[in-house]
């Protein structure tokens, strides 16, 4: 699905829309578009793998 959207080319990081290859920082804003609406968030920690649980203090939304 983040493939297609990328393609597409509904995902932006920083401003700059992105391939699905794209390698996430800490700090990068990404903001991904729906029809009419976006939603923002800013990456706050990588990890290599991690619980679904755990995913959600990896970003914060805007």
């Amino acid at each position: 699905m983040a493939n297609e959207a990328c393609d597409a080319g509904r995902v932006s990081v920083n401003g700059k829309t992105v391939k699905a290859s794209y390698d996430v920082k800490v700090g990068d804003v990404i903001e991904i578009s729906f029809g009419n609406k976006a939603v923002k968030a800013e990456v706050t920690m990588i990890a290599e793998t991690t619980k679904k649980d755990e995913a959600k203090d990896m970003f914060k939304y805007l």
